[in-house]
């Protein structure tokens, strides 16, 4: 008899599409699924800043437990929320093809106008994004803003003082909200892993890992795993304001990396390149020439910040 491979998702219109589109991959195969959703602390505490709320695994840890005690096969993220560093006897199985992982500005009017005066006010939720915007406009304000990409769209709508919010590209796009105003910011760099799916499943589960690793694409998996590794030698997690892209083409991978201070002042930033089939510990040397050029300095009051 075949194999049911019962997918885990949180409950969210993203979590939902990421999940269907593994789950068509899968059937396009021939495989059974079975959709089990489970809510996550990430998405029912909708008030408290990422950074307050443990922040490692906010958006995995429930279907990490779900994985561990058998009541689903695989689990499907976003891959910058994943960990850098899984729970015991869990693995990624497979990182499928990588699709946009630009930034975008979502603002209300076609007048707006971005520029470097007073006046202006962004939301978001992320750090990272926070810092690289104070750092490029220092003379703007930022407003947290938590909630699904829906619930963070109404937002913007509907608070008068709000301008413009920022978001991830993959997210709009995946769920194909018609969003009119939209400009993608070229120069921000994205958080590690951003516009990837991470398929995980149990280590001592080899044929669901089998299964899995057909849908995986060799590309994406070393670039991120090339921006992870950057991001766990800083030992940063997904909300601290470390940015990471590392680009393949041809027979080489061109990596760019940052951190800032939280309110951007301060960057520093990396750019190297490495051989695409010889790049195992890319990743380590990028965040040590990052962290000898004084992003050291940064990182410590990172960590202060983190577990005050």
């Amino acid at each position: 008899m075949q194999r049911l491979i019962r997918i885990g998702s949180r409950d969210s219109s993203l979590a939902l599409w990421q999940a269907k589109h593994i789950e068509n991959l899968l059937k396009q195969q021939g495989i059974q699924t079975e959709l089990i959703l489970v809510k996550s602390e990430g998405d029912i505490n909708l008030t408290s800043p990422l950074y307050e709320m443990g922040v490692q695994g906010i958006f995995t840890k429930t279907l990490d437990i779900a994985l561990l005690t058998g009541k689903i096969d695989i689990a499907v993220h976003s891959l910058k929320d994943v960990p850098t560093k899984l729970p015991q006897n869990l693995k990624i199985a497979a990182i499928p093809q990588r699709v946009n992982v630009k930034d975008v500005l979502v603002y209300k009017d076609a007048s707006f106008t971005v520029t470097e005066e007073a006046g202006i006010t962004i939301a978001t939720s992320s750090l990272r994004r926070k810092a690289q915007w104070l750092n490029r406009y220092p003379k703007h304000e930022i407003e947290s803003i938590r909630g699904n990409i829906n619930t963070r769209l109404e937002k913007l709508k509907n608070t008068a003082n709000w301008n413009a919010a920022l978001f991830a590209a993959a997210g709009l796009d995946r769920i194909g909200l018609d969003v009119p105003f939209r400009k993608e910011m070229e120069w921000m760099l994205p958080a590690p892993a951003q516009g990837a799916l991470a398929v995980v499943c149990r280590e001592d589960d080899s044929e669901a890992d089998a299964i899995c690793k057909t849908l995986n694409h060799f590309e994406t998996w070393t670039c991120t795993g090339i921006e992870h590794s950057f991001l766990r030698n800083l030992k940063g997690g997904c909300s601290i304001p470390i940015a990471a892209l590392a680009v393949a083409e041809k027979d080489k991978v061109h990596f760019r990396g940052n951190i800032l201070s939280l309110d951007g002042v301060r960057k520093v930033e990396v750019e190297m390149e490495f051989d695409l089939h010889n790049c195992a510990d890319a990743g380590a040397q990028a965040a040590s020439k990052l962290l000898s050029s004084g992003g050291d300095k940064i990182a410590e009051e990172l960590k202060k910040f983190m577990t005050e």
